[in-house]
């Protein structure tokens, strides 16, 4: 059972907590209505996973400096970003049980604001002469939006296999956690070697996340999101996919029909959940999960021994064994 994040990031938390004070410092704007949003959103932060990965990984590499805070910033202003504009792409009203920045301020003051989160991240990583680390982030930034455009592309077919799905989580999801630990290992070391390992690190766990998060739809635990809300939003995933390759070609004419034309529908969803749960769709989702992580901790333990390590070892557990 993976420990809790607390526990975790108990080597790293007096770092974090320093982080957490730059980080609101580099939002701070000479425009009221811009400071009152990033107040609102600095609020509603998250796990902050993705800086935990970003100073873990520095400290495996070399040791957590002062560019390492920089780094977490600009990871951390892009994550930002891409939430703010998922939820305007989306039409989405809520994220974490609170309004999204687009239903309290509107479409056009959201994007304004995760345009302004991704410059403030160009500008600290310019201004402290971080090339290697805006490059890592600036390819992070291409991938999400060609894995947006692609999973949109093929949703309207729903011809999404899993050569597809898994380019799809690779780039909307996989880029950016890959980015924090290469950013973190580029803060502590000038070895590309070192920096390509820990991006393919975090690209194998970042996957590993993104199926966790396709299961959770499928579960019958209240993880705190409606399940089916995948299916609600003709979204594609691996346990959806195996279970139609494996269905007969009636039975996927019938679940493909529910999901293009009665997505809308609860009783149909309700059908399409259990024709998944039914089926051996949810232990290969998990199969692939779990190989995922065995492939990134075969890539971490490349790295000597310590207690940095550990830790990342420790957050890998808690991302695929986590219940929400």
């Amino acid at each position: 059972m993976a420990q809790g994040l607390d526990e975790i990031k108990r080597p790293i938390a007096t770092e974090l907590e320093t982080f957490e004070r730059r980080f609101r410092e580099t939002l701070r704007s000479p425009v009221p209505l811009m400071d009152r949003i990033t107040y609102y959103i600095v609020r509603r932060k998250g796990k902050q996973m993705r800086p935990m990965f970003t100073f873990f990984s520095a400290l495996a590499c070399g040791g957590i400096n002062d560019d390492t805070y920089t780094a977490a910033s600009l990871i951390e202003l892009v994550h930002t970003a891409s939430l703010v504009h998922d939820d305007v792409v989306d039409e989405s009203y809520e994220r974490r049980g609170f309004f999204s920045i687009n239903a309290l301020w509107k479409n056009k003051i959201a994007v304004l604001v995760g345009d302004y989160f991704l410059a403030r991240g160009l500008s600290i990583a310019l201004k402290s002469k971080q090339y290697r680390t805006l490059e890592i982030s600036s390819d992070a930034v291409q991938a999400l939006a060609e894995g947006e455009l692609l999973q949109i592309e093929k949703a309207r077919r729903l011809d999404i296999d899993e050569a597809v799905y898994f380019e799809v989580i690779r780039q909307k999801t996989a880029s950016l956690i890959a980015a924090s630990c290469a950013a973190g290992a580029a803060s502590s070391t000038g070895a590309d070697e070192t920096v390509r390992l820990m991006h393919a690190f975090g690209e194998k766990i970042g996957i590993a996340f993104q199926i966790r998060d396709d299961l959770f739809d499928f579960g019958l635990d209240d993880v705190g999101k409606p399940r089916g809300i995948d299916i609600k939003e003709k979204k594609m995933t691996l346990p959806l996919i195996h279970a139609l390759n494996q269905a007969s070609r009636g039975e996927r004419r019938r679940v493909i029909r529910n999901i293009k034309k009665y997505s809308d529908d609860p009783e149909r969803v309700r059908e399409v959940l259990e024709f998944v749960r039914r089926s051996a769709g949810i232990a290969y989702a998990q199969e692939a999960m779990y190989r995922y992580r065995d492939e990134a901790f075969a890539l971490l333990r490349q790295l000597p021994a310590s207690e940095a390590r550990t830790g990342l070892e420790q957050l890998v557990n808690y991302v695929v064994d986590r219940s929400y």
